[in-house]
C-alpha cells in the first residue's frame, strides 16, 4: 500500500480504548507496523475507562458520571494521568515496538499538545476539559522522526492546569487539527448492527441523522449507544467520516485505508 491510496494523504488518526488494545491480537500490531514501513502515518489516540475506575477503587477513591463523563476532581485526576499517561499509554508503545514498529509514547500536557478549558457544565463534572486546540506540529514531528505518536488524552491551558478529555473528543480533535479527514475508530464490535429479515446485519453507512433514528427504534441498544454516540463526537472540524471497525478483522487496518467496506461508515449527512 502506498500513502497515496488512503485519503488521509499518509496520515490517519486512530481511536482505541485502552481495554480494547489490550485484548487485540499480535495480528493487528504487525499490520500497523507493515503499514508504518509502508509509509502511512498513523496517530493514535486511547482511552482508558475501565483501569482508571480500577486503580480508583484499589486506591479507595470514589467516582461518579454525569451524561458519560467522569467527574474529576484533582485527586482523581492525579489518577487517570497516572493511568492514562503512565500504564496504559507505555503499555501500547511496547506492543507496537514489539511488533518491530516504532512508538513515541506522549500525553496532551507534553509541548501543551493538547490545549483544553473547561466544559460548559463543570460545576457538576469537575476539572473535565474541551479542546481547544491541538499542536499539529509536535505530531507530524514525531511522525517525521518515523515514530507513531501515542497519544494519552490529558488537555493543560495556558496556566498549567490539567483536565480530563474525553478520548472520543480528543481523537476528533487530533484529525481536525492535523488535517485527517477520515478517524478509525477500533473496538471489539463489527460495526452498527441492525435485524434484517431476522438476521444481525453490519450497516455499511450510517448517517449521524439515521443514529439517532436508530436508537430510539431499538435498532441500537445497550453498549452499543455509548460506542456509536462516542463515534459522533469524532465528527468534528476537518473529520467528516469515522469508521467502526473490530480489531481482530484480520488487517483490519490496511483495509479500510484501501478502501474496502468493512465496518460501519458514520457520515456527517
Amino acid at each position: 500500500m502506498t500513502v497515496e491510496n488512503h485519503k488521509g494523504g499518509g496520515l490517519f488518526v486512530m481511536k482505541c480504548g485502552g481495554s480494547t488494545l489490550a485484548a487485540l491480537p499480535d495480528s493487528f500490531f504487525d499490520d500497523l507496523r507493515e503499514l508504518q514501513r509502508s509509509g502511512a502515518q498513523p496517530v493514535i489516540v486511547h482511552g482508558g475507562g475501565p483501569a482508571i475506575s480500577g486503580n480508583l477503587e484499589k486506591l479507595g477513591i470514589e467516582s461518579s458520571f454525569v451524561n458519560g463523563l467522569r467527574v474529576t476532581t484533582e485527586e482523581v485526576l492525579d489518577v487517570v494521568e497516572m493511568t492514562l499517561a503512565g500504564s496504559i499509554n507505555k503499555a501500547i508503545v511496547r506492543r507496537i515496538q514489539g511488533s518491530g514498529g516504532q512508538a513515541l509514547g506522549l500525553s496532551g500536557v507534553d509541548g501543551r499538545l493538547i490545549t483544553a478549558r473547561l466544559v460548559a457544565n463543570s460545576s457538576e463534572v469537575g476539572l473535565v476539559g474541551e479542546v481547544t486546540g491541538v499542536n499539529a506540529e509536535i505530531v507530524r514531528g514525531v511522525l517525521a522522526m518515523g515514530y507513531i505518536p501515542v497519544i494519552a488524552p490529558i488537555g493543560v491551558d495556558a496556566g498549567g492546569q490539567r483536565y480530563n478529555i474525553n478520548a472520543d473528543t480528543a481523537a476528533g480533535a487530533v484529525a481536525s487539527f492535523t488535517g485527517s479527514p477520515q478517524m478509525i475508530v477500533v473496538t471489539d464490535v463489527p460495526g452498527i448492527m441492525r435485524t434484517l429479515d431476522g438476521r444481525k446485519t453490519v450497516l455499511p453507512s450510517v448517517t449521524v441523522g439515521q443514529i439517532e433514528d436508530l436508537i430510539e427504534n431499538g435498532e441500537i441498544y445497550g453498549g452499543m449507544i455509548p460506542k456509536v454516540r462516542a463515534a459522533i463526537d469524532c465528527i468534528q472540524g476537518n473529520v467528516s467520516e469515522v469508521v467502526i471497525v473490530d480489531g481482530k478483522e484480520p488487517r483490519v487496518l490496511s483495509r479500510v485505508l484501501q478502501g474496502e467496506e468493512l465496518g460501519t461508515r458514520i457520515i456527517r449527512s
